[in-house]
């Protein structure tokens, strides 16, 4: 994973939503979505606009009961701040490009938030996408892969609420078994999801082999701090 190679946090040059094959879970009406690098397709469906909003409002499974559930009101992230890894960062706002494909950060320094799904803090699965390194030096989730449960993760929104989360898991996973069901889904409580690239590097084909997902969860709300004056100790 060195920072003089050159590739974006989905393989050469972007994060893509396969098209065609659609597939519709029942009662939930949630589609997979399917990540590939732009040389290799991996299987997986495209999302509609209805069914990731479907998504966020899924029940929790029958058996698991959900509890009264921490949540905001849907308002445009701000900024991220990851005090372990000394990030603090405006977010810019992603979408669906002509084609079908995820739009994705324009530079390696940004991260943006996937508008189809909720804000983070509202009940569901919101998505932040990151790239991890190009042939310039490091992207905004070069350090990604070393968070650790228990670290806080802070989104700031448009309305002055700071949605505060802890991760819970920092998860590496084959791109041909991305699991975007996980992800991308509403599980019946607020949850946020990093995602960047990670493991091998395929000089061949100009794609990393992995992706890196760290899962977070909502453990408050409350008023946006001003920001403090000096540096933010970090874990290296």
């Amino acid at each position: 994973m060195s920072p003089t190679t050159s590739s974006t946090p989905w393989g050469e040059p972007r994060l893509w939503w396969t098209a065609g094959a659609v597939l519709a879970l029942v009662g939930a009406g949630v589609l997979f979505i399917g990540i590939r690098g732009s040389d290799h397709p991996l299987p997986g469906p495209v999302p509609s606009a209805a069914a990731v909003r479907s998504a966020t409002t899924t029940p929790a499974p029958s058996g698991q009961p959900m509890l009264a559930a921490l949540t905001t009101a849907r308002s445009l992230p701000r900024t991220l701040r990851i005090p372990a890894i000394g990030l603090t960062v405006p977010l810019s706002t992603l979408g669906l490009d002509a084609d079908g494909s995820v739009q994705v950060p324009s530079g390696i320094v940004q991260a943006g938030w996937f508008r189809l799904g909720p804000t983070p803090g509202q009940i569901g699965s919101a998505v932040i996408l990151g790239h991890v390194d190009n042939y310039t030096g490091p992207g905004v989730f070069f350090k990604l892969r070393t968070l650790a449960a228990g670290d806080e993760v802070d989104v700031d929104l448009a309305d002055g609420i700071t949605a505060r989360f802890v991760v819970n898991t920092v998860v590496m996973y084959p791109k041909s078994a991305f699991p975007a069901y996980r992800v991308y889904a509403s599980h019946g409580s607020s949850a946020l999801q990093l995602v960047t690239c990670g493991g091998t590097f395929d000089h061949p084909t100009g794609s990393y082999q992995s992706n890196v997902v760290a899962y977070t969860s909502l453990v408050a709300v409350g008023a946006t701090p001003s920001q403090a004056a000096g540096t933010v100790a970090t874990r290296g």
